[in-house]
């Protein structure tokens, strides 16, 4: 067992994966007296390396993507990727590209781990499934407080039987995917527990240190989580906007223009990436949400090169623009400075 950090602000910065998490954005976190997250997921293992080499002298958190269990049905999987994939020709056509391959990977998994035992982060995260026990056991062997996303009682109990030092509690209103361990297809709501409910029922259902996440915004969240007996909270949206934030012009244009726009919010979809993840809506995901299969990894290769032409044409409505529900409430002031406004809003100062 290890422990987590101690931290003179109670604050973390959430692991974006994608570029939004950058060693700057850590850095300026953890000077401020919180805890940032870099995102290993999409990764090479080179640039995981890299990214925590830079970050050395102060206490860094990394986050993984961990695959789910294979489908038990392939071949309907893949005749709804195919499906899919015809179902996106016309935007293709549209944006000048080629859809891209979609196939299934572990996101270098083994080899980030390798790297996590080289530079010793204080704590390693993972997302979307609990690891095998070798690679829980190799998790171990990186020194490092380990900890679990969990959005169900239920996946809160198996991590805790696993030998997870901590739980992340994601709420529904959480930007980004959700870290569901089993998306079996359906209403990509379904199921979906605010953290009001959440965070309570896992505090009764386990002893293990909590991170809440979802929807936090300001210091008076902040100050609720911890009641509530979190030992800190977590968020990722508050940050896109800072100037430490490795996210696109295209993504910070949407958040700080849209949010005038009293008719836009958010959705959770999986048309992007085959996994439900909390977005804005727009055009894409009106027009896709509908037919986009549950099959991650499959999809996020499949629409890579329409999101990446979007973001570069600066189209807001060709690409993910992860969004927590409280969106409306992102600023462009560095991360330090927005982890002391909260730590003054919680403390009432």
């Amino acid at each position: 067992m290890s422990d987590l950090p101690p931290l003179d602000v109670p604050v973390v910065a959430a692991p974006m994966a994608g570029g939004p998490s950058t060693p700057a954005l850590v850095a300026a976190v953890g000077d401020a007296g919180g805890l940032g997250f870099l995102a290993g997921g999409y990764l090479t293992a080179d640039s995981f390396d890299e990214q925590l080499a830079s970050c050395r002298g102060r206490p860094v958190a990394a986050n993984l993507f961990l695959p789910a269990d294979p489908d038990p049905d392939p071949d309907r999987r893949a005749a709804a990727v195919a499906a899919y994939a015809e179902d996106l020709r016309g935007e293709a056509e549209r944006r000048g590209v080629a859809l891209g391959e979609p196939r299934t990977d572990d996101d270098a998994v083994d080899a980030k781990i390798a790297v996590l035992a080289r530079h010793r982060p204080a704590v390693v995260s993972v997302t979307f499934a609990l690891p095998s026990p070798t690679r829980f056991a190799a998790l171990r062997e990186t020194g490092a407080a380990l900890m679990a996303t969990v959005t169900s009682v239920d996946e809160a109990r198996a991590a805790a039987a696993q030998g997870f030092d901590a739980l992340w509690v994601q709420g529904a209103e959480a930007g980004g995917h959700r870290g569901v361990h089993r998306d079996t297809g359906g209403d990509p709501e379904a199921g979906a527990a605010p953290l009001a409910r959440l965070l309570p029922a896992v505090r009764a259902a386990t002893d293990l240190p909590l991170v809440a996440a979802g929807g936090i915004t300001d210091g008076a969240g902040v100050a609720r989580v911890l009641a509530e007996g979190a030992v800190a909270a977590a968020l990722g949206t508050a940050f896109l906007c800072c100037p430490e934030a490795g996210t696109s012009a295209t993504h910070r244009a949407a958040l700080l223009g849209w949010s005038r726009d009293r008719s836009r919010d958010t959705v959770v979809t999986r048309a992007f990436t085959g996994r439900p993840a909390r977005a804005l809506a727009n055009a894409f995901s009106d027009a896709h949400s509908a037919a986009a299969p549950a099959a991650y990894p499959e999809l996020h290769h499949l629409t890579r090169p329409l999101r990446a032409a979007a973001s570069a044409a600066g189209d807001p409505d060709g690409l993910h623009l992860w969004a927590g529900t409280g969106w409306r409430t992102v600023t462009e002031e560095p991360a330090g400075e927005l982890v002391a406004r909260l730590e003054r809003e919680r403390r009432g100062v």
